[in-house]
């Protein structure tokens, strides 16, 4: 399940830290007196009642000063890209100020749902925060009064989110998806990586039988298990697994899956035309939104290029990001190909896919890359269609 992004802004001292640690009921973040004691954006990652799973996020102040003081507000600003719902604090002695009104227009640029909360509404003299009074609220971290207010105002809005279907709505009960997990040198030990995870939920739920196998298994699969509906796949075994599912079962991959359910499906197949308009030298960014440590056979910096290379016939200048290292400007280079973004959230995706758009600079991802180049991409888009 997609886990709503929440994020506390403002200035220092404005009481983002004390604030959080009631809204989380938890000391997640350091209080203190002294200006600017949050230097780094702090996540926390948690099941919060009535809110369901949510990262909360606390940022430095946004009025910080110096040399290191402008790092701290860039990182704030960064936070926004991966914000679903923001929370505006305001110090209520102070009210609205030019750095909060900025927040704003990036919030609504982005339109990012957000709340106003004018802190410290216990002091005697509350300025008038000068907002919009359907989005602003008062509250008192020192005392705890507002706080279950603020959580239910939360809930509303996530409650208002609209959430795309991952495969639920490509099956009915009974029906049966086999899963093609490849367990090679870069599959995680013991587990399943997170889409695998997320689409056996989500079939349970609808109903369906989920069947999970190896690549090496999966012609036996096929022959025992009977009538199967779909078939989804790791996207680095599209060549093998495609010449054994039969062309009358619908087939795709886990990475095309995410790229629908995060809503930059037509953006990503529009993109993997530029692999074949690329000139010998062009610049390709490859960019992942986890970090992990790197194996000998690594999909992002070695299978990846390497089929590229094979693909086109041509050389290219790689460059590589993970996790949040995902760059501003991106204008110098001819294509940006990402990973399924399954530790992303919806918010931050869409940033990076809308910052590629506004460049001018072509976006796909891994599996829709990956079925461009083994020549089976209408195939495993075919289902989006119906």
């Amino acid at each position: 399940m997609e886990r709503t992004h929440i994020a506390f802004f403002g200035r220092r001292n404005a009481g983002k830290s004390s604030l959080v640690n009631r809204f989380t009921s938890q000391e997640l973040s350091i209080v203190s007196d002294v200006a600017g004691t949050t230097t780094d954006p702090v996540r926390k990652t948690m099941e919060l009642l009535p809110l369901g799973p949510v990262i909360i996020i606390d940022t430095p102040g946004i009025d910080d000063e110096g040399k290191l003081g402008n790092q701290r507000i860039e990182r704030s600003i960064r936070v926004i890209d991966e914000t679903d719902i923001a929370i505006l604090v305001i110090d209520g002695s102070i009210g609205m100020g030019d750095d909060e009104k900025q927040l704003i227009d990036a919030f609504e640029k982005r339109k990012i749902p957000y709340l106003v909360v004018v802190n410290k509404s216990d002091l005697d003299l509350v300025a008038d925060p000068g907002t919009d009074s359907d989005k602003t609220m008062f509250v008192s971290a020192l005392k705890g009064e507002g706080i279950e207010e603020l959580k239910e105002r939360v809930a509303v809005i996530i409650k208002q989110r609209k959430v795309r279907p991952l495969v639920s709505d490509l099956v009915e009960e009974g029906d049966i998806v086999v899963l093609v997990v490849p367990i090679d040198k870069s599959a995680p030990k013991d587990r399943l990586i997170l889409p695998q995870q997320m689409v056996i939920r989500d079939l349970l739920g609808a109903g369906a039988i989920p069947v999970v196998v190896k690549d090496t298994e999966l012609s036996i699969a096929l022959e025992k298990v009977g009538d199967v509906k779909l078939v989804i796949t790791d996207s680095q075994a599209f060549a093998k697994v495609s010449k054994i599912v039969p062309e009358n079962i619908t087939l795709t991959s886990f990475s095309i899956i995410m790229a629908r359910f995060k809503g930059i499906l037509d953006q990503s197949v529009e993109g993997a035309d530029q692999l074949d308009k690329l000139n010998d030298g062009a610049k390709i960014l490859i960019s992942e939104g986890c970090t992990h440590h790197r194996q000998c056979e690594d999909i992002g910096t070695v299978k990846l290029p390497g089929w590229i290379r094979e693909y086109t016939g041509k050389n290219f200048e790689f460059s590589f990001t993970s996790g949040l290292e995902f760059p501003n400007d991106i204008s110098g280079y001819d294509l940006i190909i990402h990973c399924g973004a399954c530790m992303l959230g919806e918010t931050e995706v869409a940033s990076r896919y809308r910052k590629a758009k506004e460049q001018g600079i072509p976006m796909t991802n891994y599996g829709i890359a990956i079925g461009k180049m083994k020549g089976i991409l209408e195939r495993v888009i075919e289902f989006t269609k119906v």
